[in-house]
C-alpha cells in the first residue's frame, strides 16, 4: 500500500529536508511525495527538483489549505495523507496505519499518526516533554530513536492534526481544506466536521504511529485568519465543543464514535458574526 504524501512548506528548506528524508528513510512503502513550495525563497524549489521530489510552485504564500488542494489535484495514489514539514517522521510509522486501513476494510475512516513533542502543551493527544530538539540543527535524532520504544501511547479518539489520512474519495465528496479558512486556522476540525457530515465515524489516532514535531511555528510570519469565528459561523457550534463532546478528542479509542446530533444553536452562531 502506498500514500500519496502532501507537504505544504514556507520558506523552511531545513525542516523540509529532515522531514523528506525521514519519509525516505523511515518508511515501509515507497510512498508519492509531493511538496507545495510557497514563495521558496530559501531554494526549496531548486532542492526539490535535484531530489527528483514532484512539486508546485507558487511565487506567493498561498497558505495551507490551497496547497494541500492544489497538491491532491496531481495525487495519484488512493490514501491521501497530510504532513507538515516539521515533522520527521518514526521508523515503521506508516506500518500500523496500513494494518489498520485493512482491518477497517472500507473507505469511511480518518486516521493520525501520534506527535511526539518537546514542549508539554497539555495536548492529550500527543507525547510530551521529549526535548530532542526544536530544529533539525539541534536534532537529537539517536536519541529520540532510543527511546521511542520506551514511550508508551493508547490509540486515541479524535483525529484532526497531520500526519493524518483519508481515502481520496472522501477528500473529493467534502472538497478538500476548507479555503474560506485560508491560510490555514481551524480548518484541521472543519476537515473533521465535514468527514463527520459524510458519515464517517472512525477518528482514531495510533499510538504506535509516531512523527516527531519540532513544532516550528510559521503563523507568526503571516497575518492569520480568525478560524475559530469562521467555524462558528459554518456550522452553528464552536469547534472547542465539536471536537471535545462529539469527536471525543484525546479520550482512549473505543471503537467507532457513536451518533451525536449537531443542533447549530442561532445564538451562538450569531456570535460569530460579532467582532
Amino acid at each position: 500500500m502506498q500514500f500519496s504524501i502532501l507537504i505544504p512548506t514556507w520558506n523552511n528548506l531545513e525542516f523540509l529536508k529532515c522531514c523528506v528524508a525521514s519519509i525516505r528513510k523511515n518508511s515501509i512503502s515507497q510512498h508519492e511525495i509531493l511538496v507545495y513550495v510557497n514563495e521558496g525563497n530559501d531554494g526549496s524549489a531548486e532542492w526539490c527538483e535535484q531530489e527528483s521530489v514532484k512539486f508546485i510552485h507558487s511565487s506567493t504564500n498561498v497558505g495551507v489549505c490551497t496547497a494541500l488542494n492544489a497538491l491532491f489535484e496531481i495525487a495519484t495514489k488512493d490514501i491521501i495523507c497530510y504532513v507538515n514539514d516539521d515533522m520527521y517522521l518514526c521508523p515503521n510509522w506508516d506500518e500500523p496505519l496500513m494494518q489498520e486501513i485493512e482491518t477497517i476494510g472500507h473507505e469511511k475512516f480518518y486516521l493520525s499518526s501520534t506527535m511526539i513533542e518537546p514542549e508539554a502543551t497539555g495536548n492529550q493527544c500527543v507525547l510530551a516533554p521529549f526535548p530532542f530538539g526544536k530544529s533539525p540543527s539541534e536534532f537529537k535524532e539517536t536519541d529520540l530513536l532510543s527511546t521511542l520504544p520506551a514511550m508508551s501511547k493508547a490509540d486515541w479518539s479524535g483525529s484532526t492534526w497531520p500526519p493524518n489520512l483519508m481515502h481520496r474519495n472522501l477528500w473529493a465528496a467534502i472538497g478538500g481544506y476548507g479555503e474560506e479558512f485560508s491560510p490555514g486556522l481551524y480548518s484541521d476540525p472543519d476537515v473533521s466536521m465535514k468527514l463527520w457530515q459524510q458519515g464517517v465515524r472512525i477518528f482514531k489516532g495510533l499510538g504506535e504511529s509516531r512523527a516527531y514535531h519540532f513544532m516550528s511555528k510559521s503563523t507568526g510570519r503571516v497575518k492569520m485568519n480568525d478560524g475559530k469565528k469562521t467555524f462558528l459561523k459554518k456550522w452553528g457550534v464552536s469547534s472547542s465543543w465539536f471536537v471535545k463532546e462529539v469527536l471525543q478528542q484525546g479520550q482512549p479509542y473505543n471503537g467507532p464514535l457513536p451518533e451525536k446530533r449537531i443542533t447549530p444553536n442561532l445564538k451562538d452562531r450569531l456570535k460569530g458574526f460579532v467582532s
